[in-house]
């Protein structure tokens, strides 16, 4: 996946409200981004690390600058910051065929309805009413790690009750005999092998135990980032 505009480097001076963040331009200015993230970002927003982003188009946009890439000073790894992208790279992996256990499959939606306590479900395939010999659904919920610790990384950098919630929404979905399937999209370059974080979200990890335990497939496939573009590439085991 290119990214659709050239993006272009500055210095982070520091993120603040979740959704924004000052930054020094290569000119030396100082401006405002739009931070497409929810999350703690924990060691992907060090003042003086380098930001890639994004411009929009869009007259109406208050902050028209994303932040899309970090570029750590201390390792020089890439991690991408934009959550969105995540589901992004996951579809173009299973149409691609990059992620082999999700193929052979009619239809692909995205963000569909599903379950019992109103969540909507990243990625949907199944096959079409003329398939004469359809397979069981398929859900396919994507998570993104950045969260890189000593030599290990980490699901979730904060505690998620969302996340909670999406692991028993697909344990009862694994359970009615239709496959359930979490995909972790690891985005961050400097990682190379992945873990519940049970130091942060202890409760997390007993319900992604449980979930396993009643039939939820976990996938972790690694992403290859430049400034340039991204894409997954690379299937991490699962302990």
């Amino acid at each position: 996946m290119k990214f659709s505009s050239p993006l272009k480097p500055a210095a982070l001076i520091k993120r603040y409200k979740r959704f924004l963040a000052d930054v020094t331009l290569a000119d030396g200015t100082e401006t405002t981004l739009h931070v497409a993230n929810t999350g703690a970002m924990t060691g992907c927003a060090t003042p003086g690390d380098t930001v890639w982003y994004s411009t929009s188009d869009n007259p109406k946009r208050k902050y028209p600058f994303s932040w899309e890439l970090t570029e750590t000073s201390a390792a020089g790894d890439f991690i991408c910051v934009n959550t969105a992208k995540a589901n992004q790279l996951a579809e173009l992996a299973i149409k691609d065929g990059t992620i082999t256990e999700l193929q052979g499959y009619d239809l692909l939606k995205r963000e569909v309805k599903y379950g019992e306590e109103n969540s909507k479900i990243d990625i949907f395939l199944g096959d079409d009413e003329t398939n004469s010999n359809p397979k069981p659904d398929v859900y396919v919920e994507v998570k993104s790690v950045t969260l890189l610790e000593g030599e290990h990384g980490f699901f979730p950098d904060a505690v998620t009750t969302r996340g909670q919630k999406h692991l028993r929404e697909l344990a009862t979905i694994a359970q009615s005999g239709q496959r359930a399937v979490l995909l972790f999209t690891v985005l961050h370059s400097g990682i190379n092998n992945f873990q519940p974080a049970v130091h942060i979200d202890h409760k997390y990890a007993e319900l992604l135990a449980d979930a396993q335990r009643s039939g939820v497939e976990i996938l972790v496939y690694k992403a290859h980032i430049t400034h340039e573009e991204m894409s997954l590439t690379e299937k991490i085991a699962f302990p």
